[in-house]
């Protein structure tokens, strides 16, 4: 609007060409150019009045969240074993993204991580922030420990990472395709270890049937489960493995209380006041000092 009155007060005038620069004296008046500016004034002032009619208001608002939270540790198997390709990419690449999966489903809970092979390793202690969690799970890979299937060890420190915990559901994910070959500490002093510190542990037996050269122990991963209150799993595939973890995680809520408050205040009345003032500059310049002016 603002160009368009601009170039339409520009036509108003003649245009006059001269041969010789100098036989005019090139001034222009402070009043002309000022008139110029007149419509865009005018544009300034309707565009705030209509942000004022908008009704334009800010808003502060606090959200208390009151979540009774679960501490949840995820124990990997990272043997080589875990390389076998009966799985997209292989067993561990496919455990691993579908773990990250898990974690960004579970906004409210602390996480752990805890990887194992022929001896265990805390990869990443319980904590609310999942951003850590995520970069710590993209960074495991086999061979950062002597290799081998230490499932009593993994267990075990799974079970020590949460000992000072005050959740209210402490909870284990165990993972691991082979059976119990290494570790100083036996899967059943583990067990007793999880039921003591009322340790619910959820064991994932991963690998096709072909593709399991050392085997599972079955029996073992359903016995640290049941007596610890949790569930077995068995896991052929990938999509299978995204399944089971969604299971656990409908299994494994949490109740959350979320109180809100929330106060407008209204903002227009400075829009208001200053499409105001520049409508009346417009109407004093155009009805006062450049009165006078075409």
């Amino acid at each position: 609007m603002a160009v368009h009155l601009f170039l339409q007060y520009k036509k108003q005038y003649p245009t006059l060409s001269l041969s010789n620069s100098f036989a005019l004296k090139n001034e222009t008046s402070w009043k002309g150019m000022m008139k110029m500016f007149l419509p865009v004034i005018r544009v300034i002032s309707i565009c705030l009045l209509i942000v004022a009619i908008a009704r334009p208001q800010s808003s502060s608002s606090k959200d208390k969240v009151h979540t009774n939270g679960i501490d949840i540790v995820m124990a990997l198997d990272i043997s080589t074993s875990m390389l076998e390709k009966d799985f997209s990419p292989n067993r561990l690449e496919a455990a691993k993204d579908v773990a990250a999966e898990f974690v960004a489903q579970r906004p409210n809970d602390r996480i752990g991580l805890v990887v194992f092979a022929g001896e265990s390793f805390t990869q990443c202690p319980t904590t609310i922030d999942h951003n850590i969690v995520l970069k710590q799970i993209k960074e495991i890979k086999n061979g950062a420990l002597e290799d081998g299937t230490a499932i009593g060890m993994g267990l075990a420190t799974s079970v020590r990472m949460m000992k000072e915990s005050t959740a209210k559901s402490k909870v284990c994910i165990l993972l691991t395709d082979g059976v119990n070959t290494a570790g100083l500490i036996d899967p059943v002093t583990a067990i007793d270890i999880a039921k003591a510190l009322k340790i619910k542990v959820y064991t994932i037996n991963v690998g096709t049937v072909t593709g399991n050269i050392m085997g599972i122990d079955e029996p073992l991963m359903k016995k640290i489960a049941g007596q610890t209150g949790g569930t077995y799993f068995r896991a052929g595939s990938k999509s299978k493995l995204k399944s089971i973890y969604e299971q656990i995680n409908k299994l494994e809520t949490n109740e959350i209380e979320v109180s809100s408050y929330s106060k407008k205040s209204e903002q227009f009345l400075w829009w208001a006041v200053a499409g105001a003032i520049a409508f009346l500059i417009e109407l004093i310049l155009r009805y006062t000092f450049l009165k006078s002016l075409p």
